[in-house]
């Protein structure tokens, strides 16, 4: 009797290790290639109308990764120019089209704007998306791009949601920023895949740490075992915890899907950074909850922030 139900427990497990690592598969291989959101022609010939009649230059520019991707983004200069430039970073499965309304705003205040699309996504080259390992090294490039180009006096960033936890990653290879400001970042690449697996259920972060864990410490193995990219490298708060570059966090109190504890344990790593808790805000949506101090909150860091580290 004993030994029929070891056997039964040694297959069980060895079921659940197994399917584990297939779930494991399966997930990395569906975060490492997420839906791409092409630029569509009608999207290209309305921006170019809008800017045209808000007086501003639109500019199509390239720039070259360290590993050789191209990567592609609009350069905006307003009419009247302060100087200085804001780069804006657009979240998962999205396109710089997305991070327009960011724009029109820093135009509106006479900041230029670069606005790219990261790797694997729109009509940037790249096939996987690595959520600010590789990302942080093409913002240091973009970044060395405009200082290059166009000598602003700072130059600051602006990031959602995976744009959000991208910026900050860059923060530890790119310490120039004069500012950033972020909304909904993740804290770290493993607590965020808690989140993820757990979301499928309808439950907490604690499935992915306890019950489902083999599927996410899979996702890991697999990812650096067959495309050589370690995961546990993505840690923002990290990254934040030793940056002297000033930092804005912005989170939704309702935020569902990068819950806001992210960004509580980010500030807990560093006292310094300034942390707004939205109220009646989701996911990137302070914008909509509360657009006026949204706003002011927003050009107020960066004008605050205007000599160079």
């Amino acid at each position: 009797m004993r030994k029929r139900l070891a056997l039964k427990s040694t297959f069980v497990l060895g079921l659940y290790i197994l399917l584990s690592v297939v779930a494991g598969v399966l997930v990395a291989e569906g975060a490492l290639h997420p839906t791409r959101r092409q630029l569509t022609s009608s999207e290209i010939r309305r921006e170019t109308l809008q800017t045209g009649y808000e007086n501003a230059v639109l500019a199509d520019v390239t720039n070259t990764a360290e590993d050789g991707v191209v990567l592609r983004a609009w350069e905006i200069r307003p009419e009247n120019t302060n100087g200085d430039v804001v780069i804006l970073l657009h979240g998962l499965s999205d396109n710089r089209v997305g991070m327009q309304g960011y724009a029109d705003l820093f135009l509106s205040h006479g900041y230029s704007v670069l606005i790219p699309d990261a790797r694997a996504h729109g009509t940037s080259g790249g096939a996987l998306a690595t959520y600010g390992l590789l990302e942080a090294d093409d913002i240091h490039s973009w970044f060395d791009w405009l200082v290059a180009a166009r000598h602003p006096q700072c130059i600051y960033g602006f990031g959602e949601s995976m744009g959000a936890a991208e910026l900050l990653q860059s923060l530890g290879t790119e310490p120039r920023f004069c500012a950033v400001a972020v909304e909904c970042p993740f804290s770290n690449f493993r607590e965020i895949a808690y989140d993820r697996v757990g979301q499928q259920f309808n439950a907490g972060p604690w499935v992915g740490r306890t019950i489902l864990w083999p599927v996410v410490e899979s996702a890991f193995l697999y990812s650096r075992w067959k495309y050589g990219l370690d995961f546990k490298q993505v840690s923002p708060e990290d990254i934040v915890a030793s940056t002297k570059v000033p930092v804005f966090l912005i989170h939704g109190q309702n935020d569902t899907n990068i819950p806001i504890r992210h960004s509580r344990r980010i500030v807990d790593r560093n006292p310094s950074v300034v942390l707004w808790e939205v109220p009646n805000a989701g996911h990137t949506g302070a914008v909509s909850a509360s657009p006026e101090e949204f706003n002011r909150k927003l050009v107020e860091w960066f004008e605050n922030h205007s000599i160079p580290n």
